[in-house]
């Protein structure tokens, strides 16, 4: 089994409205080098899920800058004036995800779960339009499944059939958003034969990977 693909491919799997997961935190543990192929394609209107946009024309905020994004999950903008910016005029529709809830939806996407059950964001305006459930006594957040066409995943050493390991933290965001979408892709800075990684040590096991990049 070997899923390698040249990142020059990477455009064939876009396309304008889809939904794109990509895996990281303030840089760390983004994939870089696809992100710069995507930014080589025309693809646009994009609904972005990551827990930031990083900086402004840097990583991930490249595509913010390049005003590809029309639509953004995510936990924080207060790196990215880029961002800000954007959504004060109304270019970006900005849904704010709680960091741990945004985990927890890709997790439930992934699990083929019908949600995930919080109080995180309760008498706040996360809460506003959703289904409120109260368990002895105390109320909770009916948060949804995060469903992604493409994630866009960053691993330390991957094999050939799509087995991951991730350096330190870098496996945050990473780990949830593999297996919450239709297509996901790894960019992986060493490639290694099958058999070759010590199966106790994987993070993200090679079923959730479709094709990994040599980057």
């Amino acid at each position: 089994m070997d899923k390698e693909l040249d990142i020059t491919e990477v455009g064939k799997f876009l396309k304008d409205g889809m939904t794109i997961g990509i895996g990281g935190f303030l840089g760390c543990g983004n994939a870089h080098n696809i992100i710069d192929e995507i930014l080589k394609t025309d693809v646009k209107n994009l609904t972005l899920v990551a827990t930031d946009t990083f900086f402004e024309a840097q990583g991930i905020g490249k595509l913010i800058t390049e005003k590809r994004v029309s639509k953004l999950m995510a936990s924080h903008i207060g790196t990215n004036k880029d961002t800000q910016k954007q959504v004060n005029e109304g270019f970006i529709e900005l849904e704010l995800v709680p960091q741990g809830t945004l985990a927890e939806r890709l997790r439930s996407a992934t699990a083929g779960l019908g949600g995930v059950l919080t109080q995180t964001g309760i008498g706040t305006f996360v809460q506003e339009g959703k289904t409120t459930i109260s368990i002895d006594g105390k109320d909770y957040i009916l948060e949804k499944p995060i469903y992604l066409d493409l994630a866009i995943v960053k691993a330390q050493i991957g094999d050939r059939a799509g087995n991951l390991v991730y350096h330190g933290a870098t496996s945050n965001f990473n780990v949830p958003m593999a297996g919450a979408a239709k297509v996901t892709i790894a960019e992986v800075e060493e490639l290694v034969e099958n058999g070759e990684i010590d199966p106790h040590t994987i993070h993200t096991p090679f079923v959730y990977i479709n094709h990994i990049i040599k980057a």
